[in-house]
């Protein structure tokens, strides 16, 4: 293959596009209610999931609302109002629109429809503490849980017991209004329970679960939540609760598909794709460390496929440190992968968050191939150096191994593809 690097961001473009909300919302939508439409929601791919209902939604029935997103992700929606918060710490432009959203959902009544539009981000961009919690306290306590190396699950177990709209909670809220959730799904397994922590779901997890995340992890929580966790208040609705009796959640896009989506691409490519699951979780070095090792087989001993093949993966992976470096869980794969692969011939690796963004940089994640080391001894990145300080997205920068696509206004979490080249 002539360029490998353009044949893996194909790779990654058909796996967005499979996502792509303008293809996957209007198929899902109800017929318009006898009342209004009021359409609420939160994530990185929510303005888009806005514009698409907009779009599809008959010009002469009623539509309005509010959908919250991260900065840079917005777009015009038309009827439906766009505000734009931060992600992944709650900021107050993200309050004032989760404020906004309930007070939008409890004014609905029995002949309206609420359409709730739901993806990845929005445990974060959907953010109204619970109770007496200061807004601050709640900033403190996410963004040790996001330094701590916890699975989403586990962070967003905490969130849903400390939130005035997570967990079910913004469903308790609809009262008498039927409320239909439309979600993208950016988490393992295609939980809504975990997708933006599933304001629209039963939460079958515990108050009790929460605090035992926080220890596990040795998060000490200030005294204003540590309070809250231990009051009955903060527990979530439960599965057979009355409150969901008007509401469905239907998941509309999911990272699955999109692997799928690029498999084809491959195929037609004449390359054998070998799809590994999209639940794959752990630290980003030690992932890489399995995938690389599987390449290898791949191309010595032609297990678990032959050459040519591309390994297709999905799912979140983390990183745990202290600060200090630069760059996401996608391009710290790839900094794994050019350690494990230096001086290898004929295998190649991507690694990109399908929202565009890896963690809070501007890169969507990264790339490397045979000659990376080499060409970060040239360039005098030290591969080494930036394993131990996380500093993914400085050495990428100085070996041209940055892939930037801009925000894509969708989100079905990560995106990875390692290439094993044919001997021939």
């Amino acid at each position: 293959m002539d360029d490998v690097p353009a044949f893996l961001r194909r790779l990654f473009d058909a796996a967005v596009a499979a996502a792509d909300p303008a293809k996957i919302v209007p198929p899902a939508l109800p017929e318009p209610p006898t009342g209004r439409t009021i359409v609420v929601g939160a994530g990185k791919a929510s303005a888009a999931m806005a514009r698409a209902v907009d779009r599809a939604w008959p010009r002469d029935a009623e539509l309005s609302g509010c959908v919250v997103t991260r900065y840079g992700h917005g777009c015009d929606a038309g009827r439906i109002e766009i505000v734009e918060a931060a992600h992944p710490v709650p900021d107050e432009a993200g309050w004032q629109a989760a404020q906004q959203i309930l007070d939008l959902v409890r004014e609905a009544g029995p002949d309206d429809l609420i359409l709730c539009l739901i993806s990845g981000g929005g445990s974060a961009l959907l953010s109204l503490p619970a109770g007496d919690i200061p807004r601050e306290d709640k900033q403190e306590l996410t963004k040790a849980l996001l330094k701590s190396g916890a699975a989403i699950d586990e962070i967003n177990c905490v969130r849903k017991h400390i939130s005035a709209v997570k967990g079910g909670r913004l469903a308790q809220a609809a009262g008498s209004a039927r409320m239909l959730a439309l979600a993208i799904s950016d988490v393992a397994g295609d939980d809504p329970s975990v997708i933006a922590s599933g304001p629209t779901v039963p939460d079958p997890s515990t108050r009790e679960e929460a605090k035992a995340v926080l220890e596990r992890y040795g998060i000490k929580p200030p005294e204003s939540i540590a309070t809250w966790l231990d009051s009955d208040e903060s527990e979530t609705p439960k599965p057979g609760d009355d409150s969901f009796a008007n509401v469905e959640t239907r998941v509309i896009g999911r990272p699955l598909a999109s692997l799928k989506a690029a498999a084809e691409v491959a195929e037609r490519e004449g390359v054998a794709p070998l799809i590994l699951g999209d639940i794959i979780e752990g630290e980003a070095q030690d992932v890489a460390k399995v995938m690389a090792a599987m390449a290898v087989s791949c191309r010595d001993h032609g297990l678990p496929a032959g050459a040519p093949c591309v390994l297709l993966s999905g799912g979140e992976l983390t990183v745990t440190h202290d600060g200090g470096g630069r760059g996401g869980p996608n391009a710290e794969f790839v900094l794994g992968m050019a350690r494990e692969l230096a001086g290898q011939a004929g295998l190649w690796a991507l690694a990109c968050d399908t929202d565009g963004i890896d963690g809070s940089e501007d890169n969507a994640g990264a790339w490397c191939g045979p000659d990376t080391a080499a060409r970060a001894q040239r360039s005098g990145a030290g591969l080494g150096k930036a394993l131990d300080e996380h500093d993914s997205y400085g050495f990428f920068k100085a070996v041209d191994g940055l892939v930037m696509s801009g925000p894509t206004l969708t989100n079905v979490n990560d995106f990875r593809a390692v290439f094993v080249e044919s001997g021939d």
